[in-house]
């Protein structure tokens, strides 16, 4: 593991954060699954979205990057992969992938991915998937991967699926049922949770030329509807943003953040609420497609982040200096991350010498004062290690942060870009 220690900085500067995971994610599957030729331009490549570049290689698409742009050849019949389908850290490429595995003529996929992978939840989406005709199941029978699923296609019908654990298993069936035998109703039961990122899947299933309608709570697609090639500049990613939106908070004098696209939805573009509620001076210049982010004195609140679970460590981040407690809650879908990080949260923060209380759906925060110098884990973690290291800048003498290595996930210049606004960060020895 690489550790970093960061010093206490003053920031100030503007920076363009890169493109959106989620948006990359989505644009690549889709365009895999259109016959002919797509542009998917500015897209975000990290550990995340090459994983699911490799995956749709291995279906049978053919995909090329040259100057930021990834041309898909796509294709409407996938192929069995040849080889076991490694997903490595992204929970995104594994649940899209399980439903698209149903998809070649005969055969059987393997999927899997690190040891953080193989603790992901999955049988939400496999129950969900056999009502709807495709045979899939967990090699050890715990319901997270490694994931088998058998080929033949998908053959539609009436389903229904838990809300309460990840879109991404609405998400993975959305995107495959245009390929079912018959169409597809999908109704979403109980508690209902990042819902923005559904939205955005639909988003790009309309762009791509697919249909599907949302009803209460209730998803229904059409059978024989296929995708067309589309020209797609992915959007900047708000999920990376929030974190200089915090930084800019807690230590800016002024930081702008510049490439936004403020017309696709992000359920993380709600961090400019929060910042500002919380006393954060936040301008957006929404036709320049940036904002800019002013530190100012933070104050405690309540912030139900259901929508937005990724914004848990960045607004926990925030209250650090708050002269006020901050609850937050509306996250337990945040302990099936990379990491349970609701507990990682309450086991690290209190290093700093902040009161944490965890409770089952999040955390309630009661700052005191001044942040020792201490050491924080990561826990192999992208989000932990990205908002330890902005910690790190309001703390009395610096923290050191381990798990470096990790931000390839999502921000793999996240360093860099936060030493040009100012932010003191080296290398540990």
């Amino acid at each position: 593991m690489v550790a970093v220690k960061v010093l206490p900085s003053r920031l100030e500067g503007s920076v363009w954060v890169p493109p959106s995971k989620s948006y990359t994610h989505r644009a690549i599957a889709l365009a895999a699954l259109a016959a002919g030729t797509s542009k998917v331009r500015r897209p975000l490549l990290s550990r995340d979205t090459i994983a699911t570049i490799n995956a749709c290689t291995a279906f049978g698409a053919i995909l090329n990057q040259e100057n930021g742009v990834i041309t898909v050849d796509g294709i409407t019949q996938f192929k069995t992969p040849e080889d076991v389908i490694n997903t490595e850290n992204s929970g995104t490429t594994l649940r899209i992938m399980t439903s698209l595995a149903s998809l070649p003529p005969q055969g059987f996929t393997v999927l899997t991915g690190d040891h953080s992978i193989r603790k992901r939840p999955m049988q939400p989406l496999l129950d969900a998937l056999r009502f709807l005709g495709v045979e899939s199941w967990s090699t050890r029978v715990n319901g997270c991967p490694p994931i088998v699923v058998k080929a033949g296609g998908m053959k539609g019908g009436s389903s229904e699926i838990r809300g309460d654990v990840s879109s991404q298993f609405i998400t993975s069936i959305l995107i495959a049922a245009p390929f079912a035998q018959t169409d597809t109703t999908l109704r979403v039961v109980g508690k209902r949770v990042s819902k923005p990122y559904v939205d955005a899947t639909l988003q790009m299933i309309r762009l791509f030329g697919g249909r599907a309608t949302e009803g209460d709570d209730t998803y229904i697609v059409p059978q024989g509807r296929s995708y067309k090639p589309m020209d797609f500049a992915v959007p900047a990613d708000f999920s990376s943003a929030a974190f200089i939106t915090a930084a800019g908070a807690l230590a800016g004098s002024s930081v702008r953040v510049k490439g936004m696209n403020f017309d696709l939805p992000q359920a993380d573009s709600i961090i400019l609420n929060i910042a500002e509620t919380m006393g954060s001076k936040v301008t957006v210049h929404r036709d320049q497609g940036e904002f800019i982010v002013q530190g100012g004195d933070l104050h405690g609140g309540s912030f139900d982040l259901s929508d937005s679970p990724d914004l848990l460590p960045v607004v926990a981040t925030m209250a650090l200096k708050a002269s006020g407690e901050v609850n937050i809650y509306g996250v337990g879908h945040a302990r099936f991350k990379e990491t349970d990080r609701v507990s990682v949260l309450a086991e690290e923060l209190p290093k700093l010498g902040v009161e944490v209380k965890e409770k089952q759906d999040g955390l309630v925060l009661r700052p005191k004062g001044r942040l020792k110098k201490c050491f924080l884990d990561a826990h192999d973690d992208h989000r932990m290690f990205m908002a330890f290291c902005i910690a790190g800048l309001v703390s009395e003498e610096g923290v050191t942060v381990e798990g470096a290595e990790s931000v390839d996930v999502s921000y793999p210049g996240f360093v860099e870009d936060m030493r040009n606004l100012g932010a003191k960060i080296e290398v540990a020895k």
